[in-house]
């Protein structure tokens, strides 16, 4: 088995066991209090996430390598620290309902949902950028970073903005 065929089996499992796995323990409840509020932490994560993607890509339009790579493998770690996070606060606490109503609701459930399945999406992606340019394949880590980055970037955006929206009904 080759390296890249080996890479990319684990892709593949990773791809599916997350976004299975969240959905299993979103179903678990644990009788325990938090003893911190960890939403406005995790959206806090997703700004920062936000911050450094763009931050990278500046990093290697200007030919810092170095700079770019400590930084996409940062936004990596704040990504999983953001999914523990989020995964220990929906198993120890009940959901937070929307209640506005109206055309924000629908802004806000449009948002919602792209925000879902982008991030359920994102996950391959990223592996494959990361993986491709961990062995220097870097003409098709380019290629599949134009597509992981704008995608990366708008779930990291839309996870502040739907936090903010959600918000006042905590």
């Amino acid at each position: 088995m080759t390296k890249k065929n080996k890479y990319g089996i684990w892709i593949k499992i990773i791809s599916v066991v997350i976004p299975l796995v969240v959905a299993i323990l979103f179903r678990v409840k644990i009788d325990y209090d938090l003893p911190i509020f960890l939403p406005p932490i995790y959206a806090t994560i997703n700004a920062i996430t936000a911050l450094l993607l763009v931050f990278a890509l500046i990093a290697i339009k200007r030919k810092k390598i170095a700079i770019h790579q400590r930084l996409m493998q940062s936004c990596i770690v704040l990504s999983l620290l953001f999914l523990v996070m989020y995964i220990a606060y929906h198993m120890t606490t009940d959901p937070t309902k929307f209640d506005g109503e109206g055309s924000i609701k629908t802004l806000y459930l449009f948002i919602l949902i792209s925000h879902i399945v982008l991030s359920v999406a994102l996950i391959p992606l990223v592996l494959i950028s990361y993986v491709r340019a961990f062995q220097k394949e870097f003409p098709e880590h380019k290629k599949i970073s134009k597509i992981t980055f704008p995608i990366w970037l708008y779930v990291a955006v839309t996870g502040v903005i739907v936090y903010i929206m959600i918000a006042p009904y905590y």
